[in-house]
């Protein structure tokens, strides 16, 4: 197990040093913090509020069944971090170019990524075809975080497979 967790770690160091480097230009930089925050709580809760707002029934009640997904997937992820303790990437890899703005809590698991694939799936499974737009830009989400220097590539696959879960367990016990 412990060569398992030795050899994970060396794959997500080489694969965050070389989005972080390699794909460095002037558009991702404009691009990515940009795209980050529509996995972040102001972008998400607003979101889903004005849905609600907005929408007639049964369409508003998608925003609350990905409440619920938001919610109950945000309870694991603060559990997780934690219990983890996992350092961010640019606190541990030197020549990481961080974002701006770098957080001081925990890394694992992506909440950003969590959060944005937790409402995601909610509406994908009420309108498979939202998924052809809807998944791009859940992914773009976990791979700011990866391209910012914010998260590892496990925290992000991690993220969303919390946040997909959540979605799933929440639409079969919620909706339908």
């Amino acid at each position: 197990m412990r060569r398992w967790v030795v050899m994970m770690q060396s794959v997500d160091a080489r694969w965050i040093c070389y989005m972080n480097q390699q794909w460095k230009c002037r558009a991702m930089d404009w691009l990515m913090p940009r795209i980050t925050h529509i996995g972040g709580a102001v972008f998400s809760l607003s979101f889903l509020l004005i849905w609600w707002v907005v929408m007639d029934s049964p369409l508003s009640y998608w925003a609350v069944e990905a409440l619920v997904s938001l919610t109950a997937s945000h309870l694991v992820v603060e559990v997780l971090k934690t219990l983890l303790h996992r350092d961010r990437p640019y606190q541990k890899l030197v020549p990481l170019h961080p974002s701006t703005d770098p957080l001081k809590d925990y890394s694992f698991p992506s909440g950003h990524t969590t959060a944005i694939f937790s409402i995601v799936g909610v509406f994908v499974l009420h309108a498979p075809w939202t998924g052809i737009f809807l998944i791009p830009l859940a992914a773009l989400v976990g791979l700011s975080r990866m391209y910012l220097g914010l998260h590892y590539p496990t925290d992000v696959v991690v993220g969303a497979s919390l946040g997909t879960g959540f979605a799933v367990g929440v639409y079969y016990s919620l909706g339908m």
